[in-house]
């Protein structure tokens, strides 16, 4: 795409947003599971043939392959000198979503330069943490995974194939029969805390039937089987396969959570009807499944703003969910900070409801967000959020006891951002490089993506300049290939851990075996406790 035609539909694009954004989240969904597949490059739509979609080795596809391999991987760790014996009482997993290590070094740098210092010297809370590692984040079937596969492996403690959410890798993609095989279908660590008597919640600033929060609830052969209408559109009887807003009302171990925090309010209410945001449900069954809820939760709170968030009384309410947009929640930079609520103001309120159980509990936290900010390619917005979770990590670690508390930091999958070319000291994260030229003398981007809308060449195909289009915080940064949208990256992603056993957190780890890592900790599941040495 030339330059002149992509400011036009960046133009129209923006005009759009702001045209309908009095009832239309600015942030869209961007996933396309053709894509992710690999369906897409093939023309085929629906297929549930392995022959037509990516290699699974077979191996893989039994459950027990990666428990015995996580069992494997904290027997060495426990084989090293253990500092203390600690058990958590409580453990809080933070996930940036699509948070690679170039965004946390950027997102650090911003941090500094935000404060009128050079940046690089800076540090996020997370960054310290007594410990950290590495998770290796691809898929059964994929060199770069999706949030879905991805949130199988570290909340199931099982790797499968992309697109699904809790089942297994024997299952492929928009196969309603294989998914309801029990054979194939895996529990997660908030089940696993339930059963232990623990309290659980989810939080998101994205929905609550997206890809990284279902996996502690959903199982599905397709991470967008939401709703029984997203389920019917994909070819597929929703009264077979369960959509995942259902899951999440009426199955265990989503109807038992205490705390429910997101967006995606359309996902739970009928189209004949508006929500409270101005916008009509989705669901064609007709089925409210908020009244739904409430009906199966006497004391329980439905909140949808800020103001509802911060007025709950947690010691009174049973439970609590809380659908802050109808679809994904705004961008922190983009949100009405009087109508929708932080990712801290979530944390906060979150962690004041669960801690009231003696036994303790199991909480997710996602800043689900940086993803789409890299998706777009638009750094400002992926930083911005990515210094949201780190205030919110903050946040929680004062608010616990890191003698009782485990906090883990981590990330699904990277994205193809990159920090380079020789720079100086101080230069500005989002803008221009001014020590470095290509071989034509432009200077460029100190960030840059691989795929993305905007590669600003001119008409003859050459790199214009860039100093007067980059610098904003919504400004799209340049990428190589061509595509609608930033693509995910297949590296390793940082873990960072603070609180009983987080020395466990160290070294190269297969990223399912971080919740029985977890589990080990706050002894649960049916793995190795530290309850047990």
């Amino acid at each position: 795409m030339h330059f002149s035609q992509s400011r036009w539909l960046h133009a129209i694009l923006l005009f759009l947003l702001a045209f309908v954004g009095t009832t239309l989240s600015r942030v869209q969904e961007v996933h396309d599971v053709l894509e992710l597949t690999g369906q897409k490059a093939s023309k085929l739509r629906f297929s549930t043939d392995v022959a037509t979609g990516k290699y699974t080795p077979p191996e893989e596809m039994d459950p027990q392959f990666w428990y015995k391999l996580a069992d494997e991987e904290i027997t060495k760790r426990l084989q090293l000198p253990q500092p203390n014996s600690l058990k958590a009482k409580n453990v809080i997993m933070f996930l940036g979503d699509g948070m690679p290590l170039s965004t946390v070094t950027a997102a650090r740098i911003l941090k500094g330069q935000r404060q009128n210092k050079t940046g690089e010297e800076s540090s996020l809370s997370f960054e310290k943490f007594p410990y950290s590692g590495l998770s290796r984040t691809y898929c059964a079937n994929a060199q770069v995974p999706d949030s879905a596969c991805t949130a199988t492996a570290y909340l199931c403690g099982v790797k499968t194939n992309i697109i699904n959410i809790g089942v297994s890798a024997a299952v492929n993609y928009n196969n309603c029969t294989a998914s309801q095989d029990p054979a194939n279908r895996l529990t997660s660590i908030a089940e696993w805390s339930q059963n232990a008597g623990k309290s659980t919640g989810i939080v998101t600033t994205t929905t609550l039937t997206h890809a990284s929060p279902s996996g502690a609830y959903a199982k599905t052969a397709n991470r967008m089987w939401q709703s029984d209408t997203d389920v019917t559109s994909y070819g597929v009887d929703a009264s077979t396969c369960i959509d995942m807003a259902t899951q999440l009302v009426t199955q265990t171990p989503g109807k038992n959570f205490e705390v429910m925090f997101g967006g995606g309010m359309g996902k739970f209410l009928p189209k004949t009807m508006k929500d409270s945001h101005g916008t009509a449900g989705e669901r064609s069954d007709g089925v409210n499944l908020l009244s739904r809820w409430q009906a199966l939760h006497d004391k329980g709170v439905l909140v949808t703003n800020r103001k509802q968030l911060l007025n709950v009384d947690v010691s009174s309410a049973s439970s609590i969910i809380g659908t802050f947009q109808s679809g994904l929640m705004d961008f922190h930079m983009d949100a009405d900070p009087t109508y929708q609520p932080t990712l801290s103001e979530l944390t906060e309120v979150a962690i004041k409801k669960l801690r009231h159980n003696e036994n303790g509990y199991f909480v997710f936290i996602e800043g689900g967000l940086i993803d789409y900010g890299n998706h777009y390619t638009q750094a400002g917005y992926a930083l911005d959020e990515a210094l949201e979770f780190e205030k919110a990590i903050q946040l929680a670690r004062d608010m616990t006891n890191i003698s009782d508390t485990l906090i883990v930091v981590t990330a699904d999958h990277g994205h193809a951002v990159s920090i380079a070319g020789y720079p100086g000291r101080g230069t500005p994260i989002l803008g221009v490089n001014q020590h470095d030229t290509d071989i034509n003398g432009v200077k460029y981007s100190v960030l840059n993506y691989a795929a993305g809308p905007n590669q600003y060449l001119d008409e003859s195909g050459q790199r214009i300049p860039l100093d007067d289009i980059l610098g904003p915080d919504d400004a799209i940064s340049p990428s190589y290939i061509a595509k609608e949208i930033g693509v995910h990256s297949g590296e390793d992603v940082g873990v960072w851990a603070s609180g009983p056993q987080s020395h466990l957190f160290t070294g190269v780890m297969q990223q399912s075996t971080i919740p029985h890592l977890m589990a080990y900790a706050s002894c649960v599941g049916s793995g190795k406790q530290v309850c047990n040495k």
